[in-house]
């Protein structure tokens, strides 16, 4: 009977755990949006083509600042 009564404990007590487990796991997970476009938008990431704008206007003004220069 005592035997009985510690391994039940221990059930018990494992899926406590697990139930703790599974809801910090589920807080960790980014949240999820159907639109990957805009999944991207809300975690901060920025997007490729404005970055490629970027570049290219900021090369634009280096080579205008070099040949100011000359």
């Amino acid at each position: 009977m005592r035997s009985a009564l510690s391994i039940l404990a221990l059930v018990i007590v494992l899926a406590i755990v697990m139930l703790t487990a599974k809801k910090q796991m589920q807080a960790m997970k980014p949240p999820v949006s159907a639109d990957p476009s805009a999944s991207a938008a809300s975690s901060g990431l920025p997007q490729p083509e404005a970055v490629g704008r970027q570049v290219q206007d900021l090369m634009k003004q280096g080579e205008q600042r070099a040949s100011e220069a000359q």
